[in-house]
């Protein structure tokens, strides 16, 4: 019984995840200023890498979960990129 709760969990977490992906989606190509992009994009590295992670856990396998850790890597550095370009319109001084 509580596998089954288990397996619909994910995969109603998964579907959540993805609804709110396309949500960021939507802010990222309608956002009003480039504010608003850069924390769409934000808001989408970290549900994609939790989906990446209810994947990891729903198959059992180990690949999953380095590919979530690269995601956080980039997505951060990325982010921090994007809002000092956005502060003083250069990125390495």
């Amino acid at each position: 019984m509580s596998g089954i709760i288990l397996i619909l969990a994910i995969a109603l977490s998964q579907l959540f995840l993805v609804a709110a992906m396309g949500c960021n989606l939507y802010r990222m190509v309608r956002g009003p200023r480039a504010q608003d992009r850069v924390l769409a994009f934000d808001a989408l590295y970290v549900n994609a890498m939790l989906l990446l992670l209810t994947f990891g856990i729903r198959s059992g396998t180990t690949l999953y979960f380095e590919l979530a850790l690269i995601i956080a890597l980039l997505g951060f550095v990325s982010t921090v990129a994007l809002a000092k370009f956005l502060m003083r319109g250069e990125v390495i001084e």
